[in-house]
């Protein structure tokens, strides 16, 4: 299926896999990638040092074009964009919008920037920037994410900028990928169904707590970072929101500690993050530290398994999810499903 994003990133089928930290790893990458969609690393989780030998790895599975995602508030952004540039890698999207000076220093290097937004004026802003491309996440979409759903969001984009839209959010197949086409997106991207997938690295166990989650089992609360995150509700997600305040402060300062450690971030590093994360935004620094303890939490779940002790950002979509398929047979099936949606629509035509 040939359309602007297709074209522009170089991929078979108009179908994107979010850059997910935790999950979105070398494995899954390169499935998604080896199967005609556009694979994207999450690499807010990782060294410079594992961004690099993630990268390699995934170029060793594969010849397709993949992305990375970065942070575009991190202290070592410039340092990341630089490594991008040095690996060749073809795509860069961003969960929050990068300044201009980023966008333009990736695109003078060839490299197509795609930055994810949750708002039309956040749309009009980077593609005013020289954006490539915009992924637009309503509110259906998993971790944290806005109110307005995808089908009031994306047509409002669609009708502002004049870049290819992706469309995020309730995506899960063939019906979704035509239904965006309708709205006069170039392509769809999803997280949630493809951390579903037999490709990815994600525990069986967790696996298993979103197949047995139904719609209503997604939520979203404020008691993991203090901003709107889409999650599958649990006992854990539950007692967060039970936790006195110095308690889930307590909590926060021991897993930014713990991130801290594992990241091979320092102190100061990790204070110009914050003090990033607050520019613009209404947080208190109690809110910060909650923020600086997420990437445990969902640790916790996304690659030790414990269900009991972390959270699990979740789409809608989860709750009419049953299967775990590989990379190659879900876009195969979206692609095939969403051929068969158009010959039907097409047969709604009137015979003159």
């Amino acid at each position: 299926m040939d359309t602007a994003f297709t074209r522009l990133v170089g991929v078979r089928h108009p179908v994107v896999q979010t850059g997910m930290g935790w999950v979105a790893g070398p494995r899954l990458v390169s499935a998604a990638a080896g199967a005609g969609a556009l694979g994207i690393l999450g690499s807010a989780t990782m060294t410079l040092d594992q961004l690099r030998e993630a990268i390699r790895e995934v170029r060793a599975r594969t010849d397709a074009p993949f992305g990375v995602n970065l942070r575009a508030d991190a202290g070592d952004a410039g340092d990341r964009v630089r490594m991008l540039v040095e690996e060749g890698v073809r795509v860069a999207s961003f969960a929050l919008a990068p300044s201009a000076d980023l966008i333009a220093d990736l695109k003078a290097a060839g490299v197509v920037v795609i930055p994810s937004v949750g708002a039309r004026r956040h749309a009009e802003k980077v593609a005013s920037w020289g954006a490539d491309a915009v992924i637009v996440q309503g509110g259906e979409g998993g971790g944290h994410t806005g109110e307005v759903a995808t089908t009031v969001l994306l047509p409002q984009v669609v009708d502002a900028v004049d870049i290819p839209v992706v469309a995020a959010g309730g995506f899960r197949d063939g019906r979704g990928l035509v239904a965006a086409l309708a709205y006069g997106a170039a392509g769809i991207a999803m997280g949630t169904r493809f951390l579903l997938t037999s490709d990815s690295t994600v525990p069986e166990a967790v696996k298993a707590c979103y197949l047995a989650a139904s719609v209503r089992d997604v939520t979203v609360t404020t008691a993991v970072d203090g901003l709107p995150h889409r999650m599958l509700r649990t006992p854990f997600v539950d007692s967060l929101e039970r936790a006195g305040r110095v308690r889930a402060l307590l909590r926060a300062v021991r897993g930014a500690s713990a991130f801290r450690r594992l990241s091979g971030l320092t102190w100061p590093r990790m204070i110009r993050d914050g003090l990033a994360l607050k520019h613009g935004k209404d947080l208190s620094w109690g809110q910060v530290l909650l923020a600086a303890n997420t990437p445990m939490l969902l640790r916790a779940a996304m690659v030790q398994g414990r269900t009991d002790l972390g959270v699990m950002a979740s789409g809608q979509v989860a709750g009419v999810i049953d299967d775990l398929p590989s990379c190659a047979e879900l876009v195969e099936r979206i692609m095939t499903e969403a051929e068969e949606v158009l010959g039907v629509l097409e047969g709604f035509r009137a015979v003159r």
